[in-house]
C-alpha cells in the first residue's frame, strides 16, 4: 500500500502490486545468476585490460616485469636445484623443462592468490554498485589469462633460443586447449577460495604456504621418476592437476609425444569438479557479500 496526495489536499490509498519487485542484493537463481554475469562481460574485459595496463605503472620497466618475474624465478630455481642440488640429472633439456614448469605453474598461483582476495580488495566498489560478485574473481582470472599470452610467448621463445634447440611440431597447437583448461581450473579454485576467504579472512595467509608445498609436489624442477621406488607417492603425484598440466605441456613442446588420455582425464575431472563446486558455493553466499563490513 502507498498513499498519494490528491489535488484538494486529501490523500488517496493506491494498491501497488509487488509483482516484478526484487529485493536489492537478493540472490537470483543459479542460471539467472550466470546470465547476469554474461551481461557484465564488457566490464570484466575492461577491468582486466585496465588493471594490466596499470599493474606495474609505478615501476620503471612496467609490464616487462610480467616476463622478468618468471625468468628470475626460473634462474633462481636452476641455480639452487639444477646446480647445487643436481636435480637435473636424468632430465633431457633441463633448462626448457624448468622454464615450462615455472611459467605454467605461476599462471595458476597468480590466478588463485589474486582471485581469493577479489572481494576483500574491492569492498568500496561492492558498496557503491549492485552487480554479480562473481564478476570480480572472474575478472582476475581473465586478467591473468591475458597476461599469460605474453608470458607463454616468452616461454616459447626461450625454448627455441636456448640450446638444445627444440623443433616446432603440430603438437604445439595443443598448448591452446591446455591453457584454456588450466584457466577454467584456476577459475573454479578461485571461486571456491574466494568464498572461503570472505568467510574466514585469515585463510588468505595460508594460501602462499599451500602454493609453496604444491610447487614441490608438481615436479617443477625434478622428474617424477625420482619416486619410482615409492609407489604411493608416485601414484599420488600423478593425480596432482598441476603435474598433469606440466607433463602435458612438456610432452607437446619438448618430447614430441601425444599427451596420454590419463593426464587429460585427471586434469579434466579436477577442472569440472572445481568449476561446479566453486560456482555453486560462491553463488549460494551471494547475499552475504552485500553486507556492510566494519
Amino acid at each position: 500500500m502507498t498513499e498519494q496526495v490528491t489535488p484538494i489536499g486529501g490523500t488517496q490509498r493506491v494498491q501497488v502490486s509487488p509483482e516484478g519487485l526484487v529485493k536489492v542484493g537478493a540472490r537470483p537463481g543459479f542460471f539467472e545468476y550466470a546470465r547476469q554475469i554474461w551481461q557484465f562481460r564488457s566490464f570484466i574485459h575492461f577491468d582486466s585490460r585496465s588493471r594490466i595496463a596499470t599493474g606495474n605503472s609505478d615501476d620503471a620497466l612496467g609490464r616487462i616485469w610480467l616476463v622478468l618475474n618468471p625468468i628470475l624465478n626460473g634462474a633462481t630455481y636452476f641455480f639452487v636445484f639444477g646446480v647445487l642440488l643436481n636435480t637435473a640429472k636424468g632430465i633431457e633439456n633441463f633448462i626448457a623443462y624448468l622454464i615450462i614448469g615455472v611459467f605454467m605453474f605461476r599462471f595458476t598461483t597468480g590466478s588463485i592468490t589474486q582471485g581469493a582476495r577479489a572481494l576483500n580488495n574491492n569492498q568500496s566498489m561492492m558498496r557503491a554498485f549492485n552487480f554479480p560478485r562473481a564478476t570480480l574473481p572472474l575478472a582476475v582470472n581473465v586478467r591473468e589469462l591475458m597476461s599469460q599470452v605474453i608470458v607463454i610467448t616468452t616461454m616459447l621463445v626461450l625454448i627455441l633460443a636456448i640450446p638444445p634447440l627444440e623443433r616446432i611440431t603440430w603438437l604445439w597447437f595443443l598448448l591452446v586447449p591446455v591453457v584454456l583448461v588450466q584457466f577454467l581450473f584456476n577459475l573454479g579454485l578461485s571461486l571456491l577460495l574466494c568464498r572461503i576467504v570472505t568467510r574466514l579472512p585469515d585463510v588468505v595467509n595460508l594460501i602462499s604456504f599451500g602454493t609453496r608445498i604444491w610447487l614441490y609436489l608438481s615436479c617443477v624442477f625434478f622428474s617424477l621418476e625420482r619416486f619410482e621406488n615409492h609407489p604411493g607417492i608416485y601414484q599420488a603425484m600423478q593425480l596432482n592437476p598441476l603435474f598433469c598440466v606440466l607433463d602435458i605441456t612438456r610432452d607437446i613442446l619438448l618430447y614430441g609425444n601425444v599427451p596420454s588420455l590419463e593426464r587429460w582425464a585427471v586434469l579434466g575431472a579436477w577442472t569440472l569438479v572445481l568449476l561446479i563446486v566453486g560456482s555453486i558455493a560462491f553463488w549460494k553466499a551471494e547475499e552475504s557479500y552485500n553486507q556492510e563490513r566494519a
